[in-house]
């Protein structure tokens, strides 16, 4: 069961990284369509994703690395 916790805490770190990755306009489409609405969206909204994607990768970095110790010791 503490394995699963440390998967959710992974994934939510992952989308803390995906965040941020858009905020800065990194992270592309295929479609061209799908990525205009996408470029508009983030040059509207950038300044708060980035600050929420660096937060939730933040506190999740932090679990991650107490949810190791917890489980594996430490030396």
């Amino acid at each position: 069961m503490e394995y699963l916790g440390l998967l959710f805490e992974l994934l939510f770190f992952s989308l803390g990284v995906y965040l941020y990755l858009f905020a800065r306009g990194m992270v592309r489409s295929g479609n061209p369509e799908r990525q205009k609405r996408a470029e508009s969206f983030r040059a509207s909204n950038s300044w708060w994703l980035r600050l929420l994607g660096l937060a939730i990768a933040a506190i999740m970095g932090v679990n991650i690395y107490l949810h190791l110790v917890q489980l594996f010791g430490h030396a």
